[in-house]
């Protein structure tokens, strides 16, 4: 996927959001890529906190260029799991996830913050804080069996070019809770930073 498909794909989700009034970020590996080690990837993961009165709108003004069910998009919402839009020009799957209740995911959502996506493209979105990456990142690699190279090479690649910025405490604090303090210490141990 090229880069600028990747703009092209997300800009018109994330200017309907902000039309309708609905708060997002941008995580998995695309938030990744932006603190870390770029890598290619085939879908965009946003978390929002899209409610059923958004729906018919969200539906009406994307579904020249997306595919859009409203249908599947009230059940996530319901059920605070997660949609897919996809983008018919470069086909670039758009996995929308409802905010959850959890503590650590309003938190995660109070501390996103407006980065640029890609280096050459002047536009800036909300991006999930690199501590969260992280603990994201470390969660669904222990759900994941802990086998996923690529979710652990992307928890590496923000520890080891965010060495200087990291808030290791909130890290810790939040490891802990989570149940993934051994991985993050694991991983800390695996760059050699210098905390």
């Amino acid at each position: 996927m090229k880069s600028s498909d990747l703009v092209r794909a997300v800009k018109p989700v994330v200017e309907t959001f902000e039309e309708l009034g609905v708060a997002y970020y941008i995580g998995g590996s695309v938030g990744s890529s932006v603190y870390g080690v770029a890598r290619t990837t085939i879908d965009v993961d946003v978390i929002s906190n899209l409610n059923e009165g958004h729906i018919d709108k969200l539906v009406d003004r994307l579904k020249s260029d997306y595919y859009i069910d409203g249908e599947m998009i009230r059940e996530a919402i319901q059920h605070h799991s997660s949609f897919n839009l996809i983008h018919l020009e470069s086909m670039l799957k758009i996995d929308i996830f409802i905010l959850k209740e959890r503590l650590f995911d309003q938190q995660a959502f109070d501390r996103r913050k407006k980065e640029l996506l890609i280096p050459e493209e002047a536009v800036q979105f909300f991006v999930a804080s690199p501590e969260d990456i992280i603990l994201n990142k470390l969660e669904w690699y222990k759900k994941g069996n802990q086998i996923s190279e690529r979710q652990w090479n992307d928890v590496l690649g923000v520890l080891k070019v965010q060495t200087e910025n990291i808030d290791l405490k909130y890290l810790k604090h939040w490891a802990n809770q989570l149940g993934v303090e051994d991985l993050l210490n694991k991983a800390l141990s695996e760059v050699k930073s210098i905390f």
